[in-house]
């Protein structure tokens, strides 16, 4: 759309060039800027329930990644984690629109919960690894008001940060095929297709047909195409359910039936279950890089997001600064605060977001409208339950594949860069760890400059990652070595 060379007539929030308030505004207009932002109440409402559609799959998905056992084989109830999910989402959300007042929507991060279920829960309990989550949301503000979060992104090289996003997207991958069955731990080999090297099983053929779907519609360009997807995907698994003699233990959450009535009371059983501290058995150095791969989980994306929609959306000026930047980054980082405290993992802003902007939200109406469709959907835990693992799970390789796009970003004919982001791409899913990747790829990046005679570039913050990264492999042979046990 292009804009009309107009002297802007807005307050400090408001949208910038070309816009201009109407006398008379009602008190919702006033608030969010609704006018002065070129929007209306419609659109703010449409574009709400649009973002809402695109991402209401995570009440799926993250109860999905969350339900493993922690070090002492505890699992999370599904009804509490999701209502922790919905929860979360719905809290952060509404302070983005209330306070915030940008179109900016929020809910669980799947890399954050990623690292909670495969690294954090199995060296801790589960209201210790939701301890972590807070502290880890607790660095984040405390990196917002320092101003210390943008310098550290700058300090980062950008393909490394393009690594790390499709790194993760092929760890998520990985989860959404685990647990769909699709691959398994072979016998003659590390992995395989299925148990014996086939497929085998209807709920196995569902995930397949569902993950095509869902790829044929963002094909096509169809709005909501996850959540469509996985809903065509369930009706299809409670049909065949239905009719064909199918074992329920092959189901791996069980059969798509619904018991009972599909509307109940939120279960607030997991609210406040955190602990902090008896990380004693985990030694401080386990703690310090676990919260660090925390903080980089929900660190990168949050700020090219905000920016990103932000100026689909028309609100960020060239230099990427748009009204409420420093509020929208601090509620993000509160988003590891409430999502531990919630036990519903570590909130950050969703690029779904620009669905809604797409619809036409500018302001933070249609945020506070996505937020109250999460609020209503605590009252429909059993109805969210039917959703079979098998048909979730496409949707996390269907998010893994998105995620790849960063690939397009990075330079291979530059050794510099091709072959760290190479090493933070491969190492997250095949060592089950994002801080593997993440220390392969610092260490090799900082290696190579120095081998070019580039060591200037690589940075000083740079430098003391590489460091901290190498005691991290080398851990146990300095222990060894030190003779702590």
């Amino acid at each position: 759309m292009t804009q009309q060379s107009v002297e802007p007539k807005t307050s400090p929030e408001g949208a910038g060039p070309g816009s201009r308030v109407p006398a008379g505004r009602s008190w919702l207009d006033r608030y969010f800027h609704i006018s002065e932002r070129g929007s209306t109440v419609a659109r703010e409402l449409r574009g709400g329930v649009t973002t809402f559609m695109a991402m209401a799959y995570i009440l799926l998905l993250n109860p999905l990644i969350l339900g493993g056992e922690d070090v002492n084989g505890n699992l999370l109830s599904q009804p509490g984690l999701i209502t922790a999910t919905a929860f979360a989402a719905a809290a952060t959300t509404l302070l983005m629109g209330f306070v915030g007042k940008v179109p900016l929507a929020l809910a669980a991060g799947l890399s954050v919960s990623g690292v909670l279920a495969s690294q954090v829960a199995p060296n801790m309990t589960w209201p210790q690894a939701m301890g972590m989550c807070v502290i880890y949301g607790v660095v984040i503000c405390l990196l917002v008001v320092t101003g210390l979060r943008e310098m550290i992104m700058n300090a980062i090289p950008l393909a490394l940060k393009h690594g790390i996003t499709m790194g993760i997207g092929l760890f998520i991958a990985l989860i959404g095929l685990y647990k769909a069955g699709f691959v398994h731990q072979g016998e003659a080999t590390p992995v395989s297709l299925g148990p014996a090297g086939e497929l085998a099983g209807w709920p196995v053929l569902i995930f397949c047909v569902t993950l095509l779907l869902i790829f044929m519609l963002q094909a096509r360009n169809i709005p909501g195409a996850i959540l469509i997807g996985i809903a065509v995907g369930t009706v299809v698994a409670i049909v065949i359910n239905a009719i064909v003699d199918i074992d329920p233990k092959t189901w791996s959450s069980g059969p798509p039936e619904l018991e009972g009535s599909a509307v109940s009371a939120p279960d607030f059983s997991l609210f406040g279950n955190v602990e902090f501290g008896g990380w004693g058995d985990v030694g401080v150095m386990t703690v310090g890089m676990i919260v660090f791969t925390l903080v980089l989980a929900g660190f990168f994306d949050a700020m090219a997001t905000i920016i990103g929609v932000g100026t689909e959306a028309k609100l960020a000026d060239e230099k990427g600064r748009m009204p409420g930047l420093s509020k929208a980054l601090f509620i993000d980082g509160a988003g590891g605060v409430i999502g531990g405290v919630a036990s519903g993992s570590g909130q950050t802003v969703f690029v779904e977001s620009a669905t809604g902007v797409g619809e036409g939200a500018r302001t933070g109406l249609a945020s506070a409208v996505t937020g109250l469709f999460f609020a209503a959907c605590l009252f429909f835990t059993p109805l969210t339950a039917i959703v079979p693992t098998e048909v979730a799970s496409a949707a996390l390789v269907v998010i893994g594949a998105m995620m790849m796009q960063n690939a397009r970003h990075v330079d291979w004919s530059d050794r510099s860069v091709a072959i760290p982001v190479f090493l933070t791409v491969v190492l997250m899913p095949f060592t089950y760890t994002i801080t593997t990747g993440v220390a392969a790829g610092v260490i090799a990046y900082s290696a190579i400059k120095l081998a070019q005679g580039r060591a200037r570039e690589v940075g000083a913050f740079m430098w003391g990652l590489t460091v901290i990264f190498i005691v991290f492999f080398a851990l146990n042979p300095i222990e060894s070595w030190l003779g702590v046990h």
